[in-house]
């Protein structure tokens, strides 16, 4: 598959006249829980010529989108974010954009610009974003699937991850793992929550996902009492006060000059 991407990016740079900055794997693969049908989920960054950004009308404005999507495929979602709209995100802290920066599955990259966002990290990200991303992500999923008295094995780990990277951050103010098997490590003590979660996710792996069963008291447990916790924690953070801005512009202009010369 790693050939079929290469292959798709090269398209895309010509098809679009752009360059791709980074390319990286992202959701079920990158967080380490695929199954054994899971597709693959390629997200990029790419920009433009120098042409694109002086004009009148800027980009994501009518035809200048600010996103390139690809047809989907069974086993292909490729789809990328152009070099402004990336910015902005990680100046949100935006945990989806901070997880393709640090996706362990790489397919490309080229010049510097993902390097220097990492050199930014301890001026740009606000732990305090990322928190709250991830708190209502658990919360919707806990509520959307897990409420039932049965529910799908899946369902599980799109509320566990989430918890466990909300925790990551309340107790370290960092960014958190990608991997889940990273984070429950750090985050779940030895225990019968451990072997419960440990045996999803092999049965997860093997592809058992879509079963129904019966609802997993020590996981709820674990849930409800983690989400009351953070909700508690969320109220007492302050706001954002510095503006990060300037140097992310300077990271755009930089990146512009560097990659059309």
């Amino acid at each position: 598959m790693d050939g079929v991407i290469q292959e798709k990016l090269k398209e895309i740079e010509e098809q679009f006249q752009v360059k791709v900055l980074f390319a990286v794997e992202s959701g079920s693969r990158a967080w380490g829980f695929p199954s054994t049908d899971s597709d693959y989920d390629v997200r990029f960054v790419y920009i433009h010529q120098p042409e694109w950004y002086l004009a009148i009308d800027p980009q994501g404005i009518g035809d200048k989108r600010d996103v390139i999507e690809m047809p989907i495929n069974d086993m292909l979602d490729i789809s990328g974010w152009e070099i402004t709209k990336a910015l902005r995100l990680f100046r949100k802290s935006n945990p989806p954009f901070l997880e393709w920066m640090y996706s362990e599955i790489q397919y490309y990259e080229a010049y510097s610009f993902k390097e220097k966002l990492k050199g930014l990290e301890d001026e740009i990200f606000f732990p305090n974003a990322s928190l709250y991303h991830y708190l209502n992500m658990a919360k919707s999923n806990y509520r959307t699937h897990l409420s039932k008295e049965q529910v799908k094995i899946k369902k599980y780990f799109y509320a566990l991850r989430p918890v466990l990277a909300a925790a990551w951050i309340k107790e370290r103010q960092t960014i958190p793992p990608i991997d889940f098997y990273d984070l429950m490590e750090a985050l779940v003590p030895n225990g019968k929550l451990k072997e419960e979660i440990l045996d999803l996710l092999v049965r997860k792996k093997a592809g058992e996902e879509l079963d129904l069963e019966q609802r997993i008291p020590a996981i709820h447990q674990f849930l409800d009492s983690e989400i009351e916790a953070l909700e508690a924690y969320a109220k007492t953070l302050p706001p954002r006060i510095s503006d990060p801005t300037d140097k992310l512009d300077s990271l755009f202009r930089e990146t512009l000059q560097q990659v059309w010369k």
